[in-house]
């Protein structure tokens, strides 16, 4: 084996595949997203002409429903992360102390809404918050409270909130499932030791729990702002970033541009934007969690 490590055309040989299908499915898209980005081009292929940083200027300086689709996104990623993920890690430590056979049914009962099909999902909330015929409304009547109906997804007062509660729903169980497989790598000493000591409750989870959680944390964190900047099946399926553009999110707003509008060079410049703020929004969530992770 240390002849195979040593001779260099045998890792380059092992090596060649992945580099050459990385190279195909990821930078060469990209090279061709930012030279489309840089013309006028309709649709792949069309004749176009270089028109420079035309389309960043638009996109940065005079398009409106850009930023507000980023703004949108943005939101989405802070509800993730102070609204989910918070909620996940408490019931992620209920189910660990839970055990037994009811931890197992909880466990499946939170996680089947990531199994089901976005379209189903979709669906189901459209179903759901119909302001007519929709159980929401129905649940408020019964309940005496007909004033609080509402259409939920059709006013675009609500339909924003409406929708980011859809979507923290929907990925509700993949965080739980993240902190309850980093809970489970804990060992229990250290809280029967913490324990010991006088440490209990929320302190007891804050000095110990969360501390030994922060490298999931940081994965989860960052995947998250990805998440958020990346939706696109469900507002798509639901409102199409409707009404108006209360529901505007920037992948939305990608395949609107290119595929409805026929903004193909546009589109192209969002794109590389888009790819820009993941690249940003990571370093920025990496660095902020680390550096909170050594507070503790």
């Amino acid at each position: 084996m240390q002849k195979v490590f040593n001779n260099k055309m045998a890792i380059f040989l092992f090596v060649f595949p992945g580099i050459l299908l990385f190279s195909l499915t990821f930078l060469v898209p990209i090279v061709l997203s930012a030279y489309y980005s840089f013309r006028d081009t309709l649709s792949p292929g069309t004749p176009s002409a270089f028109i420079g940083f035309a389309n960043y200027t638009e996109l940065l300086f005079h398009d409106s429903r850009f930023w507000l689709a980023l703004r949108n996104a943005v939101l989405l990623g802070l509800g993730f992360i102070l609204i989910q993920h918070p909620i996940a890690i408490f019931f992620a430590i209920m189910l660990d102390r839970l055990g037994g056979k009811a931890e197992k049914w909880f466990r499946t009962i939170f996680f089947i809404p990531c199994v089901i099909s976005v379209v189903v999902i979709s669906k189901m909330w459209l179903s759901l918050l119909d302001p007519t015929f929709g159980a929401f409304n129905k649940m408020l009547d019964s309940l005496g409270l007909g004033f609080l109906k509402h259409a939920w997804l059709g006013d675009s007062s609500t339909a924003l909130i409406s929708m980011l509660f859809i979507l923290i729903w929907a990925g509700f169980g993949w965080g739980l499932l993240f902190y309850y497989a980093g809970l489970k790598g804990i060992p229990d000493d250290l809280y029967e030791a913490a324990s010991l000591d006088g440490a209990s409750g929320f302190r007891l989870h804050w000095r110990i729990t969360v501390p030994l959680l922060s490298p999931v944390i940081t994965v989860q964190i960052t995947l998250a702002m990805i998440t958020a900047l990346k939706q696109m099946e469900t507002v798509f399926l639901t409102t199409n970033g409707g009404p108006g553009d209360s529901t505007q999110f920037l992948a939305v707003y990608l395949y609107n541009k290119a595929f409805s509008a026929s903004q193909y060079g546009y589109a192209n410049a969002i794109s590389i934007l888009f790819i820009i703020v993941c690249l940003l929004a990571t370093y920025l969530s990496n660095k902020l969690t680390r550096s909170d992770a050594t507070e503790f």
